[in-house]
């Protein structure tokens, strides 16, 4: 398999697509402006008790206060907190392998008893804020790396479902035994078999200083809390860490300071790999170049198109998702309707599964296949979506075809859903469902660059313009870009962008920075 990363960097986000054989699986946004992401440690401050809940709302910065429930206090959240109040001005501050551990909290408490309104707490992000809610948290403080995850205020050493071999489990243990200290536990990932023992003790080693330095922030916040303690890597670096093998043939980046930063982390995790990393100078868009913005189009539609005339129907509720599989013409031309409807049906298990990771559909899924009469059919259709699915990182649960002929699925989503990212009002007629006159175009766009450049003393122009209206600008012997070039001492540069409305028109600096904000 064929996988490519390709990021597009924006002054308003960065959205990152990953492609298995060409083909969009992933699509991550992650917005400039908002630091407020998955394994992100903050200094908050409780601002609210929910006893009923047995649950606190704590301010962390966010516009929303962040949600955290009594079970995701964890164990060991007396000996965390003990750890907080020693970093409180006058005091000299605990270390976690020296300090002795509190006695664990009880399963059935009540939040009241750990939590007060105003107390400082050190809390992880555990889920985004999505739609109308804060973000989640948690206590369960813990840090991700390559190879291994480490998890202070514990002593034991997990390992991977994944891993079976006895030798390699040793092995793990071994290592992990040999350098973390006490009072640190560390799970070690699936790719940490891989990985060889200095990998293994040097991703360890950078756990702990990232902690060290998360602790000496404490001192820092405290007097102005809410306040931010560690920061996770970006999207890209975390995608790149978690998945990163032999199988990628190349990570292509439109920016140059981001090229650098994740050149610099792929050659500190696997400096064989530094090559694959590519900065991108193309003048047409990236995404278009890599033809992802044809697929973000066709993929984030209502309607899903299957191969020979059958098709997904996708429809989002506030309650859950439902996905309807219909064979199109194809019963009318087929005699074996049982074994049309099968080869329909694991068809669209294949692109259901790719479209949940596409669109990061979280919560319940409700997939109404074609019905099937034989029960050989049915289990091996529920096999072959528990295979498909396996890939998945999100925890996610299939249950086999009711007599209805429906599959019910659970699946964790810790982010927004991209749908609602790539979904806007329409930026050409603004939600009204009319537009100015094309007519009126040339004159709008000039009106434009005479402000630029006569009122405001710009130079250089680029105009990110629809395949349409590019055409349009540059037609002729003379074209309208020339003579506006002539007539306005102005260089002018023409972008196509397919993602962009149809008589849309941006105009940007040098740094794609946009010239007319709205």
């Amino acid at each position: 398999m064929n996988r490519e990363l390709i990021v597009n960097v924006t002054p308003a986000e960065i959205s990152i697509a990953l492609c298995e054989d060409k083909v969009l699986v992933e699509l991550n946004k992650e917005q400039c402006q908002t630091g407020f992401a998955v394994g992100d440690i903050y200094l908050g401050k409780g601002r609210k008790i929910m006893p009923g809940l047995n649950a606190a709302f704590i301010n962390i910065g966010h516009e929303k206060d962040a949600f955290i429930h009594y079970s995701d206090l964890g164990t060991h959240f007396a000996s965390l907190q003990k750890l907080v109040g020693s970093f409180q001005p006058g005091k000299r501050g605990l270390k976690v392998d020296t300090m002795k551990l509190e006695e664990p909290l009880e399963k059935g408490g009540k939040i009241a008893s750990c939590l007060q309104v105003g107390q400082l707490v050190m809390v992880q992000v555990a889920k985004e804020a999505i739609s109308t809610k804060g973000p989640r948290l948690t206590a369960e403080v813990s840090l991700a790396g390559r190879n291994v995850v480490l998890v202070p205020f514990s002593n034991k050493v997990f390992l991977s479902q994944k891993i079976r071999s006895s030798e390699e489990k040793r092995r793990l243990k071994r290592i992990a035994q040999s350098v973390v200290p006490k009072n640190f536990g560390v799970i070690m990932r699936t790719a940490a078999v891989e990985a060889t023992d200095e990998d293994i003790e040097r991703d360890l080693r950078q756990q702990l200083d990232r902690w060290y330095r998360t602790c000496g922030m404490i001192r820092k916040k405290g007097p102005t809390a809410p306040g931010q303690l560690m920061s996770e890597m970006s999207r890209a670096n975390t995608i790149i860490r978690d998945s990163l093998n032999g199988s990628f043939s190349q990570i292509a980046v439109n920016d140059e300071a981001m090229y650098k930063e994740i050149k610099g982390y792929v050659h500190e995790i696997d400096p064989s790999m530094e090559k694959i990393v590519k900065l991108y100078k193309g003048q047409v868009p990236i995404f278009d170049n890599f033809d992802i913005s044809k697929q973000i189009k066709s993929l984030f539609a209502k309607y899903v198109s299957l191969k020979r005339g059958a098709y997904l129907i996708i429809e989002r509720t506030e309650a859950m998702n439902v996905i309807d599989v219909n064979s199109g013409n194809r019963t009318k031309a087929e005699d074996n309707q049982e074994q049309t409807a099968m080869e329909v049906n694991l068809a669209a298990a294949r692109e259901i599964a790719r479209q949940l990771r596409l669109r990061d559909m979280g919560g319940i899924v409700i997939v109404d296949f074609i019905d099937l009469h034989k029960a050989a059919n049915k289990q091996l259709l529920y096999e072959e979506m528990t295979r498909l699915m396996a890939t998945d990182k999100a925890k996610h649960t299939i249950l086999p075809l009711t007599k209805f002929g429906l599959m019910q699925i659970t699946r964790q989503r810790v982010r927004p859903l991209a749908i609602e990212d790539v979904s806007d009002v329409c930026p050409t007629c603004h939600g009204t469902g009319k537009i100015e006159p094309t007519v009126l175009l040339d004159k709008k766009i000039e009106n434009q660059i005479s402000l630029l450049t006569l009122d405001r003393g710009h130079k250089y122009i680029k105009l990110v313009v629809s395949p349409f209206v590019a055409a349009f600008l540059r037609r002729g012997w003379i074209s309208l870009r020339m003579r506006w070039q002539w007539k306005y001492k102005v260089k002018i540069d023409i972008v196509e962008d397919q993602s962009t409305g149809i008589i849309e028109v941006h105009y940007h600096d040098k740094r794609d920075n946009d010239l007319i904000k709205k």
